[in-house]
């Protein structure tokens, strides 16, 4: 038996820290391809750093953390991660979390959360190590090989574009998510985030799929989102779903939602999954009409670092 060893993330690492990632939790689309482009990129402020754990030999499990960037709110930050099933409770994990807040905190990080398995072992873990429960959010899965509900006509002056359309110039995209995010329900509002940073971070992910990635359009102008990304196989994940505070009420984030599916089911993706905070009606309303059930539950703990 080899010792534990916690390092920081190398390119050849990616497969095994995406099944770390993964294993148990069908509903959480990631690739190898996202977790390299994601250690590989440094937003600007954000101390990111991927560290995993290797026991026996093998890459067992990792933790991603960081400052959080986008948002005026001072010193806070964030961790996740996963152990292989088999390699639990030898300590990895812990060795992992232990890493991730001396890196965090000495980079001015007081503030520390996570989002952990709402499940006993996992809830029990993370409250030994100081860390306390807070929201919950849930996971919503759908077949995509059951039909979908039918479109309804669209309104005077609507249509559903993909974002590819806005290829040349996506900053009317970016627009909806900064009005959007302010009301994202959370713990850190983010309100400082930079056109630039969402471009490199979230338009040009290399799993986001523009032609999956609906628009709707009000009278020309762009008013709501669907964000669709894949694992490049049959898994869909629904990234993020907005519309700007004036348009609200007129079911658009629906139509651009229902829309996303509808080409993902004709594009041959056969799982479509979606995550929203417990407080957010009207998107687990949308998403109940689409015919998602719950699959999963996260809750999210905070942890005061020593400064």
């Amino acid at each position: 038996m080899t010792p534990l060893t916690i390092r920081d993330f190398r390119p050849g690492d990616a497969e095994a820290v995406a099944a770390a990632h993964r294993a148990g939790r069908e509903h959480l689309v990631q690739t190898a391809e996202m977790f390299a482009w994601r250690a590989a990129r440094q937003p600007k402020g954000a101390h990111y750093r991927t560290l995993v754990a290797e026991l026996d030999g093998r890459v067992v499990g990792a933790a991603r953390c960081a400052a959080v960037v986008g948002t005026t709110a001072v010193g806070v930050g964030q961790v996740n991660g996963s152990v292989l099933p088999g390699y639990r409770r030898r300590g990895a994990f812990t060795a992992l979390l232990a890493a991730a807040e001396r890196h965090l905190a000495g980079h001015g990080v007081v503030e520390l959360y996570g989002w952990v398995d709402d499940e006993p072992g996992s809830l029990a873990f993370a409250e030994a190590r100081g860390f306390t429960a807070g929201r919950t959010a849930h996971f919503a899965a759908r077949d995509l090989t059951v039909p979908l509900p039918p479109a309804p006509p669209l309104p005077a002056g609507v249509e559903l574009r993909p974002a590819s359309d806005f290829a040349a110039d996506p900053r009317p995209v970016f627009e909806i998510e900064v009005d959007a995010a302010r009301d994202e329900p959370g713990d850190v509002v983010l309100d400082a985030t930079e056109y630039d940073e969402w471009l490199a971070g979230e338009w040009r992910r290399p799993d986001l799929d523009h032609g999956l990635t609906m628009i709707a359009v009000v009278d020309g102008r762009p008013a709501a989102f669907s964000f669709a990304t894949t694992d490049g196989a049959d898994r869909y994940w629904s990234a993020f779903t907005a519309c700007r505070r004036e348009y609200r009420g007129r079911g658009l984030s629906g139509l651009a939602k229902l829309e996303s599916l509808r080409r993902a089911r004709a594009a041959g993706l056969r799982y479509a999954y979606t995550s929203n905070d417990a407080t957010n009606a009207p998107m687990l309303a949308i998403n109940a009409r689409l015919g998602y059930e719950r699959c999963a539950s996260e809750r999210r703990f905070t942890k005061r670092l020593a400064p």
